[in-house]
């Protein structure tokens, strides 16, 4: 039938989505059962019903209707539904799901009558692969056209600039014309005054033309190659429904989570990891966690929880399944593996690690018994193959008692993100948005200041600086580049970094490409996007920009000398003897270098002559007061990026409203003190050398 006729054609979209919808909510209902997720499944549930009666698909519409059946008495109930309700609506949702998904493939024309004793084809098991529902030819088409209509602008951009030629020499007529160079007639002139007029209008309205379709063409574009990529939520719901169905066999309460669904990548990658992490999750159910009985023995709760989560970590994805449970069973696996002969002959006993990573290599199982869904030895070696499969690694980690965690991490060949573009250096480059902590426009005495002391006081604490241009070049000649007009603080595992840009160049979605093998790059690339002419643009890694800052420090790559791990002195800046004694015995105690100074006059001299870490000043003293020091070492390009912490007596919200204002990173107060609270100040922002 052609497919402008086909009366399934909205049918199967509407469906898919209303099936996604009833599967994740009787899992919803079976861990949280309420009116309100009852009200959810009964809507999606009697609009499925609906169009599949106006077109004709019966055997839907009468089980989406059992469906509803079993939901109405609960609707205003708030307990849970009994044990043969919940299987009863899991049995309908996996028969609608396999009938939908029976209509997206067309079946050839029957050429003769089923058998009558033919046996009815089974309902398809939640752990089917996941289907790419984006046509991906079509969109590669889609994609193409738009390169294709990209490189068709280009006689465009070339006729705008001979149209400005042409719109310069009917000027030049004109003036020549006024001016009495030539002597035509007034018709003439005006003639050639209204050629330069309307060839400078059609000159604008070309490249506000051109603009506008670019920016359109690159905003299809980013959509339509995100369209390749599937959220990494989609294989949520069949893991839940693995773990429900398995806690069900082992009569175990076991309550499933999971994070990262919004992270999109290809579902080339989602079809295989889901596969495995069913064995994986099946695994944490029957292995891990204990019965109820054994949880309250272990003054656990009497629920077990596993939680899968995706995350993103430049260029790769990490698929991570946790379980609160015993952990592995260390006794067991040393005797299977002495059995198998996989432990050669040592002086030494292997560590728990050595013996979790003969779990890797596969066929090893603890289970004393063969089940349905565990006992073989085969889920790790699915894990191990779907990472050979892909090019990725697979670890595992156990506590006694806590639990255990699998690990899986696969390079992305495809990636979606909104990215922050940068320019440092003479090259623009993107930072993916999720890092960025913040931005902070730098005037030229605070990015000298940065520069100088290799640090930037952001949020209260003192983050490690590097201009991007620097780690961008790092082991060649870094390009002439102004001072850097912005900080970009970035989030990573060592904590937050922050990189001077030469300017922000504002957001874009895009899709992150790996680099060639051969390519080389630093650790501070991760990836590669295409902007709208085609050209290559770089995809910063955030981890590896921020080893890239904390190396630069621990080479001592800042001015001043010392090493990276040396604390820079602190200067205690009090008229008061006793306070001044006190806090230098405080600090001294910790391990800090301490300078004293009487007044902030003194302070002044001080800060002038030596490099300090940290200024912990009074507020109250004779001349300059403790607010008017900390203002004037911010406005020193050669101590702005020294922290202050301002000690005094004053409680009032304006004083500390002041205090801010001038620049002081913490504000403690003296009747309030606390030395650890001080310290635990301190060490968050004292500047390293």
């Amino acid at each position: 039938m052609p497919e402008g006729r086909d009366p399934l054609r909205y049918f199967r979209v509407e469906a898919r989505d209303l099936v996604d919808q009833i599967s994740a909510g009787v899992l919803d209902l079976d861990q949280r059962p309420g009116p309100e997720p009852v009200a959810r499944l009964l809507r999606a549930a009697h609009t499925l019903k609906g169009a599949a009666r106006v077109v004709k698909q019966k055997d839907i519409a009468d089980r989406a209707h059992a469906f509803e059946e079993i939901l109405v008495p609960h609707r205003v109930e708030t307990g849970p539904l009994a044990a043969d309700e919940m299987r009863e609506l899991l049995r309908l949702n996996d028969e609608i799901s396999a009938q939908v998904s029976a209509l997206e493939t067309p079946q050839p024309p029957a050429t003769a009558p089923p058998e009558p004793d033919a046996p009815e084809e089974p309902a398809p098991h939640p752990e089917a692969p996941i289907p790419n529902r984006a046509a991906t030819a079509d969109l590669d088409e889609l994609l193409d056209a738009i390169t294709e209509t990209n490189a068709r602008m280009a006689p465009l951009r070339r006729l705008n600039v001979t149209i400005e030629k042409l719109h310069r020499s009917a000027v030049s007529l004109a003036d020549q014309l006024r001016t009495g160079r030539t002597a035509p007639t007034g018709t003439t002139r005006a003639a050639a005054e209204r050629l330069a007029g309307e060839l400078g209008s059609a000159g604008r309205l070309i490249t506000d033309a051109v603009d506008q379709i670019e920016r359109e063409l690159e905003d299809v574009r980013a959509k339509a190659e995100g369209l390749r990529l599937v959220p990494a939520g989609t294989i949520f719901t069949a893991l839940r429904r693995a773990v429900r169905d398995a806690a069900e066999g082992e009569g175990k309460r076991v309550r499933f989570e999971a994070y990262g669904a919004d992270i999109r990548m290809g579902a080339h990658l989602l079809g295989p990891v889901s596969g495995a992490f069913l064995h994986v999750v099946r695994n944490a159910v029957v292995h891990g966690i204990e019965s109820e009985a054994e949880r309250l023995a272990a003054r656990k709760p009497p629920e077990g929880t596993i939680a899968v989560e995706v995350e993103r970590r430049g260029r790769w994805a990490v698929f991570r399944c946790a379980d609160d449970g015993r952990g592995f069973d260390l006794d067991a696996l040393r005797r299977t593996a002495q059995e198998r002969g996989l432990l050669g002959p040592s002086a030494r006993p292997p560590d728990p690690q050595e013996l979790l990573d003969l779990v890797l290599r596969g066929g090893i199982s603890t289970s004393p018994q063969v089940t349905e869904v565990a006992g073989r030895g085969i889920g790790m070696d699915a894990v191990r193959e779907v990472a050979a499969q892909l090019h990725g690694e697979v670890a595992v980690r156990s506590v006694p008692g806590a639990g255990a965690t699998v690990e899986l991490t696969i390079p992305l060949a495809l990636l979606s993100m909104t990215g922050l573009i940068v320019e440092a250096g003479g090259t623009v480059a993107t930072l993916p948005l999720d890092a960025v902590r913040g931005c902070v426009r730098l005037s030229a005495a605070e990015a000298a200041a940065a520069a100088g002391t290799g640090r930037i006081v952001y949020d209260g604490s003192a983050a490690p600086f590097l201009p991007l241009a620097e780690a961008l070049y790092a082991g060649s000649t870094v390009p002439d580049s102004p001072t850097p007009g912005a900080a970009v603080v970035v989030n990573s595992d060592a904590g937050a970094v922050a990189v001077g840009v030469d300017r922000l160049a504002g957001t874009s979605a895009l899709v992150a490409r790996p680099l060639p093998d051969l390519a080389p790059a630093s650790s501070v690339i991760g990836s590669v996007s295409v902007d709208a002419d085609g050209n290559p643009r770089l995809v910063l890694d955030p981890q590896g920009l921020a080893a890239e800052v904390l190396r630069g420090h621990a080479a001592g790559a800042r001015p001043g000398g010392a090493t990276a791990s040396t604390p820079l002195p602190i200067l205690v800046v009090d008229d008061s003897l006793t306070t001044r004694m006190l806090e230098r015995s405080i600090l001294e105690s910790a391990g800090f270098e301490v300078d004293l100074a009487a007044s902030g006059e003194e302070a002044l001299e001080r800060v002038r002559t030596r490099r300090y870490g940290l200024i912990l000043s009074d507020i109250d003293m004779p001349g300059i007061d403790g607010f008017t020091l900390v203002e004037r070492t911010r406005a020193d390009p050669d101590t702005a990026g020294v922290p202050a912490i301002l000690v005094s007596s004053r409680a009032s919200a304006a004083d500390r409203d002041r205090g801010r204002a001038v620049g002081a990173s913490a504000y403690v107060i003296k009747g309030e003190f606390d030395q650890e609270e001080l310290l635990n100040h301190i060490r968050r922002l004292v500047v390293r050398s």
